[in-house]
């Protein structure tokens, strides 16, 4: 029976080429898509889930509850971990991380051999609580000294000539962290297993958490947040029971901590969903895993539909067949098995394409995502391939198999077979569904490409270009030296340094409070660190007073505000200049009003800013003429070598960095372009296919109205209205579905664009024209063959 079905399979390719060559072509485009998004999403999915205990570990997070904000956050006490676990039976064991801001990164050197390595500091029950592979060294003692060090196997293999061989061996790591630094001399306990992409723990190094306390006096502190904590809890454990109970932990540590709530969030889906919004969980990565896994759908329905539409069209050619068979014996299940096998021969012929064609892609597909997905077999990938080939050819073969195997052999042989309303019907309904989703690609295309425009082109207040960013690997000592080398390079205009990213926003103060305003009153500011001249070199405008000056001799107790915290704190700014308000035991006096300007990136709204001064920082920028770039940055690198030793020159301009803040969307947006690309592709071919046949099946009518004066004009509009009209309801149907879609999408920004009514139509007259320019290339063609060919058989 298997073998017939191949049989009959391949004499109706032979018969039917063209639409044989449009069913593969749409199939495995089709399908090349759905397995390399598929491919993406498992890759996202597998983030931080080949932890065994992956169910159980949970991190936990920080809501802070300040009067105009709440802010969330992962950092939280060292002291947490243990109080934790002793306070709570759910609670099985807890292990500690450093805070981002307190991860080690510096020159590790053993004897003449250095390599640059960033670390993290953890508990000494990490390995039992995480899945790193610990290749050399026992696990509960590798982190039960403060001298100890466990490294990476690459780092192992720069450093020595065998990684086992490092185990004892003494080596000096000169480190610093965001606010400070140490050099020491640090014994080698163990050595693990490089750490694979799919981890969110990243590290080179590891040193023992309770040394984090010698480097900080405030790590060790119940008011410092210098840690990362993760619990893992007993499998019968109720999270959101626990998260009542632990919610206001913190205030039984240190009553000024009452706005402080703690709950867990399952570590393995925190890469997903980790977007809050006033401490309320909104989405995250989750959302383009979600979008893509629809788009892969719609991509793989509109194929299955191009197959449905040809197959079901071209169901007269073939009624005679049926006839036949059914005559003599045949019954309806053994045809729709019949044609199911023919839908799934063809499914894998296609599906052998899409793999070819994947593999030969995915170079492309990684540059744009960002990944460094492998196309390579094991068991679950060809079971997957395997499994999506069968399920489409059932879904794309079901109709036509029910279809063609229900017509009676009386009304075949006897010609009485008519083409019933509701296929007709149907198969107009398919194509509708098909532009309709062209429809809602094409603007979505528009829209998502208009928003990253506006994003690059907004004036953020201030000047982003011609900006070189680099950071101090190693502490201050060098960096007046550096500046006043820098400064006195003719291609250089201003030099400046701040603690912390301009683009990152992270930086916040709370405590402050002035006349008007309730002593108790918790109000949380932006409050980026900047040294002198910053706010020169990134070109922020001044509205009143004056910035921070050397011939000032300004401090920590002078503090300049922007327009927006300004009218916050409701004052003029005529007045506001000499300002005192208090903040804490001190007092802060306001030097000068600066106009508002983007701290972070264009998700937020501009808030109340207050730009403290700091007399150490690491995040350097400076001008530069843009005459020559490649000589001055070869200048300055040779500079920079010289006096932070060991360290590579690590630079990128503003610019660059501010465009990579919307690396997401500008992911979204080359994907988006690619499947639109696809969904119109693959409708095209399908129209493609449906005004060929309907063109072979009024070949007659075509012949007679030639011959009765009909003009090829009127002859390709008689062909092209059906079709056309059904373009036009999908445009009516797509136009609301994209607006709800992608104003929705929008909501995600602070500062947006408008939805166009002109996008919209711009869209609709795209996809006529694509539609008109698939229907009239074979209309034409029609349309010009010679009358007499199709008439000679009547």
């Amino acid at each position: 029976m298997l073998r017939h079905t191949i049989l009959i399979a391949i004499r109706s390719i032979k018969k039917n080429k063209t639409s044989f060559l449009i069913n593969i072509i749409g199939l495995s485009s089709g399908l090349a898509s759905v397995i390399l998004i598929c491919l993406w999403i498992n890759d996202e999915l597998s983030v931080d889930a080949f932890h065994e205990n992956k169910e159980n570990i949970h991190q936990v997070i920080t809501n802070l509850d300040w009067e105009n904000k709440i802010i969330t956050m992962e950092n939280s006490p060292l002291l947490l971990a243990d109080a934790l676990t002793e306070e709570f039976p759910e609670v099985k064991s807890a292990t500690s991380t450093s805070a981002d801001f307190m991860e080690p990164s510096g020159v590790i050197q053993y004897e003449d051999r250095t390599k640059v390595g960033t670390g993290i500091f953890a508990s000494e029950n990490f390995f039992d609580t995480f899945s790193f592979n610990l290749l050399y060294g026992n696990k509960n003692e590798v982190l039960s000294r403060k001298d100890n060090i466990v490294i990476s196997e690459s780092l192992a293999k720069s450093l020595f000539a065998n990684p086992q061989s490092a185990i004892g061996k003494t080596l000096v790591w000169d480190y610093k962290w965001s606010d400070g630094g140490r050099k020491r001399t640090l014994s080698v306990s163990g050595v693990f297993e490089d750490v694979k992409n799919n981890s969110t723990l990243t590290f080179d190094a590891l040193l023992p958490a309770k040394s984090m306390v010698d480097d900080s006096r405030w790590a060790g502190d119940w008011s410092g947040g210098y840690a990362h904590t993760y619990l893992v809890l007993d499998e019968n454990a109720d999270v959101d029971e626990l998260n009542d109970k632990i919610a206001k932990f913190l205030t039984t540590k240190l009553k000024d901590r009452d706005n402080f709530e703690l709950f867990t969030q399952q570590f393995s889906s925190t890469y997903l969903n980790d977007t809050y919004e006033n401490g309320v969980l909104v989405g995250g990565r989750i959302f383009y895993v979600r979008l893509f896994a629809f788009i892969a759908l719609f991509i793989l329905i509109i194929a299955c539909i191009n197959f449905m539409n040809l197959a079901t069209a071209q169901a007269s050619k073939r009624i005679k067949e049926i006839g036949i068979k059914k005559v003599v014996g045949g019954r309806k299940r053994g045809l729709i098995f019949q044609f199911l096998g023919e839908s799934i021969f063809l499914t894998i012929l296609a599906t052998l394409f899409a793999c070819i064609l994947s593999f030969l892609v995915l170079p492309y597909f990684n540059n744009i995502t960002g990944k460094s997905i492998l196309f390579k077999p094991s068991f679950a990938l060809i079971l997957g391939i395997i499994g999506l080939a069968i399920v489409t050819g059932v879904l794309a073969g079901s109709y036509p198999a029910f279809y063609l195997s229900r017509f009676k052999p009386v009304s075949i042989l006897k010609g009485r077979l008519n083409t019933v309303a509701g296929e007709v019907w149907v198969r107009k309904g398919l194509v509708v569904f098909q532009f309709s989703l062209a429809v809602i690609f094409i603007i979505s295309v528009f829209i998502i490409n208009r928003q990253i425009d506006f994003m690059m082109d907004k004036n953020l207040g201030y000047d982003k270009e011609n900006v070189i960013t680099f950071k101090l690997k190693t502490d201050y000592k060098n960096r007046d030296v550096l500046m006043n080398e820098l400064e006195a390079m003719s291609a250089v205009t201003d030099v400046a340094f701040m603690s912390g990213s301009l683009l990152e926003s992270g930086d916040g103060q709370g405590g402050y409070s002035w006349r008007g305003v309730d002593s108790d009153k918790k109000v949380m500011f932006k409050a980026p660190r900047i040294g002198y001249n910053y706010i020169e070199t990134l070109g922020i405008g001044v509205l009143d007073g004056r910035t921070f000056s050397k011939e000032f001799n300004d401090d920590e107790s002078k503090i300049i505000i922007n327009e927006s915290a300004l009218r916050f704190m409701n004052l003029e700014p005529s007045s506001a200049i000499g300002t005192i308000i208090d903040h804490g035991s001190g007092q802060k006096e306001i030097i000068g009003v600066v106009k508002d300007f983007q701290y972070g990136s264009l998700h937020n709204a501009v808030e109340p800013l207050i730009l403290r001064f700091r007399r150490g920082g690491t995040d350097m920028a400076l001008r530069i003429k843009t005459a020559e770039v490649s000589a001055v940055l070869n200048e300055i690198e040779t500079i920079y070598e010289r006096l932070q030793p060991g360290y590579p020159f690590e630079f990128s301009f503003l610019d660059s960095e501010y465009q990579n803040l919307y690396e997401s969307e500008n992911r979204v947006a080359s994907l988006s372009k690619i499947a639109t690309l696809l969904v119109v592709l693959i409708s095209c071919l399908g129209l493609f296919g449906l005004v060929m046949f309907t063109a072979q099946q009024r070949r007659k009518e075509i012949g007679i109205r030639k011959v009765l004066g009909a003009s090829v004009t009127r002859i390709v509009m008689s062909l092209s209205k059906d079709f056309l009209k059904l373009v036009f309801i999908s445009i009516l149907i797509s136009m609301p579905i994209a607006w709800f879609v992608m104003n929705n999408w929008l909501q995600d920004f602070a500062y947006r664009v408008a939805l166009d009514w002109k996008i919209f139509l711009i869209s609709s007259l795209i996809i006529v024209f694509i539609a008109f320019i698939t229907i009239s290339f074979q209309a034409i063609k029609a349309a010009n063959t010679n009358p007499v060919k199709s008439l000679k058989t009547e």
